[in-house]
C-alpha cells in the first residue's frame, strides 16, 4: 500500500489520478471534508481525514503501508516536528520506503521553509529507512497567472530583476509516480526537479504577453499585502508564522537568484521538461475553454 499525504494539494491533485490509474492499494490523507470528497470522487476508497500532527492520526495513516509519499503541511509552524514524527511513525510501522517531497536548495538556511525541509531530509537520511528525496524548484501555478490573464499584470513580492528557475507541478507528479512505481530503483537518491530556463519577472511577463497577445507588465507587490489577500486575513498578528516565512522569501529572492539545472528532471521524465511558455499556453487555453 502507498500512503500519500496532502493528497488534494498542488501535487496530490495531479499525482492521485496517476496512482489510481496504475492500480494497487492507495491511502490518501487530507485535512478537510471537501478534500476527502474530492479524493473519493477521484477513485480513492481509503481516505483518512485528519491532521498528521495528531499522533493517533499519524499512526492510523502509516498502518499497513509499504511506501510513503510525504508532502509536509505548507506554512505550518509544526512542519518540522510533524515531519520528524512521520519518519518515526513510518519506521515503527515497518514502512519499507519513504519518499519525501522537499525543495530545491534545502541548504538555504535564511529561507525558513527550506531550513525545515533540510532538517527533515537529514532526519530521514539518518533514520535507517530506505528513502528518496525530491527537490522541486518553484512551482508553475495557474493562480499566479490569473492576474496576468485578467489584468495584464504579473505580480511578485520580491525583486523583479532576480532570476528564478521553475518547474511544472505535472512534471513533479509524473516523477513521483515513477518513483512510487519502482521505489527500489530510486533508493538513496536525491533528485533536483527543475525545468529549463532562468527568468526574471520581466522575462516571465514577456512570455505571458507572447501567449496572450496583449502587453503584460511585471509588478512588484508588497509581501504583506499579498499574504493578507492569499490567506484572507486583515491582521497579520493572526498569522505570525506565515508572515515571517513570507518576509524571509521576499528578502532572499530580492537579494539572490534561485536557479537550478534541468538535466536530472529530463532524465527522470524521459523527455524534455515542460517549459514556462508551454505551461502558460496550456493554462491560457484551459481558461479560454472554460469561458466558451
Amino acid at each position: 500500500m502507498i500512503l500519500v499525504t496532502a493528497a488534494n494539494g498542488n501535487q496530490g491533485k495531479r499525482l492521485i489520478p496517476r496512482l489510481v490509474a496504475a492500480g494497487g492499494e492507495l491511502r490518501a490523507c487530507v485535512r478537510s471534508d471537501e478534500s476527502a470528497r474530492a479524493l473519493r470522487a477521484a477513485g480513492v476508497s481509503d481516505v483518512l481525514l485528519g491532521d498528521l500532527s495528531d499522533p493517533a492520526v499519524l499512526a492510523r495513516a502509516v498502518r499497513g503501508v509499504e511506501t510513503v509519499y510525504y508532502v509536509g503541511p505548507a506554512l505550518h509552524p509544526d512542519e518540522r516536528a510533524t515531519g520528524f514524527a512521520a519518519v518515526d511513525a513510518a519506521k515503527r510501522a515497518g514502512v519499507t520506503h519513504f519518499v519525501f517531497s522537499s525543495v530545491l536548495h534545502a541548504i538555504i538556511t535564511d529561507l525558513i521553509q527550506h531550513e525545515i525541509k533540510r532538517d527533515i531530509e537529514e532526519y530521514l537520511v539518518s533514520s535507517g529507512l530506505e528513502f528518496t528525496i525530491l527537490q522541486p524548484a518553484n512551482y508553475m501555478l495557474r493562480h499566479r497567472l490569473i492576474p496576468a490573464f485578467e489584468d495584464a499584470a504579473f505580480r511578485l513580492s520580491w525583486s523583479l530583476d532576480r532570476y528564478q528557475s521553475m518547474v511544472d507541478v505535472d512534471d513533479v507528479a509524473q516523477v513521483a509516480a515513477t518513483v512510487l512505481a519502482d521505489p527500489a530503483r530510486h533508493a538513496g537518491a536525491t533528485y533536483e526537479l527543475v525545468a529549463p530556463g532562468r527568468y526574471t519577472a520581466y522575462d516571465l511577463a514577456r512570455v505571458i504577453s507572447g501567449v496572450t497577445g496583449r502587453e503584460v507588465a511585471a509588478e512588484k507587490i508588497d509581501a504583506m499585502v499579498f499574504l493578507k489577500a492569499s490567506l484572507g486575513v486583515e491582521n497579520l498578528h493572526e498569522v505570525p508564522y506565515q508572515a515571517e516565512v513570507l518576509r524571509a522569501i521576499s528578502a532572499r529572492y530580492s537579494s539572490h537568484d534561485f536557479i537550478g539545472n534541468p538535466n536530472v528532471l529530463t532524465w527522470l521524465l524521459g523527455r524534455r521538461p515542460t517549459t514556462f511558455e508551454e505551461f502558460v499556453r496550456r493554462e491560457f487555453r484551459a481558461i479560454q475553454n472554460q469561458t466558451e
